[in-house]
């Protein structure tokens, strides 16, 4: 019952709040390990999310663990999401990219147990990349209900006017966290959009 009124139970990353506002927070993250895929939302019949059961298979969310060991992976939050520009590969491999130029990226960070990216273990699917994140900061902004395209687009405007206001510098682009399952109560969903400044 807990996961459907948004009770969050499972292990967030650690970061510290450096500044806070009524509109927003700085925040800064510590060193972390994180599961990652970049598809083509295409592929996935348009489903931005398409990359959830390929990073819950490695993890073994849905039954054995699609890993080397094979090690069950206990699930963290948040689901971190963004779009990223499609690169074609240089030679021999060549892509083309149909009318859509945008990939999207999912990230699953792994608990903290595992300090770097040779502890966690090798994922069986190659679409699924392992690697360390260093310190990084963010504004943040929270909100509840459904983290709907145009919802996101209105938190990332607000955030940046907010950041620029206070005299941050943007660093990149926004990436979308989502902590709830999707059978979570719309209003008592967690969502964050973060921005990473200098």
């Amino acid at each position: 019952m807990g996961m459907v009124l948004g009770k969050i139970t499972v292990e967030t990353p650690k970061h510290e709040v450096i500044h806070s506002t009524n509109d927003y927070e700085i925040r800064k993250y510590s060193p972390s390990v994180i599961a990652e895929v970049t598809y083509d939302p295409t592929q996935f019949k348009g489903d931005k999310d398409g990359g959830f059961t390929v990073l819950a298979n490695y993890i073994g969310a849905f039954g054995n663990p699609q890993n080397a060991k094979p090690e069950k992976i206990a699930m963290t939050a948040p689901v971190i999401t963004k779009e990223s520009e499609k690169i074609a590969m240089t030679a021999p491999v060549v892509t083309k990219t149909a009318g859509n130029d945008k990939l999207m990226t999912m990230q699953f960070i792994l608990p903290s147990k595992y300090a770097t990216a040779e502890e966690a273990p090798r994922p069986v699917d190659e679409r699924v990349v392992i690697r360390e994140e260093g310190e990084r900061k963010y504004g943040v902004v929270r909100f509840s209900w459904v983290a709907s395209d145009k919802v996101v687009a209105e938190k990332v405007e607000n955030l940046k006017k907010w950041l620029a206001r206070d005299g941050y510098k943007v660093s990149g682009d926004f990436v979308l966290a989502r902590y709830n399952p999707p059978w979570t109560l719309p209003p008592f969903r967690t969502n964050e959009v973060l921005i990473p400044i200098e």
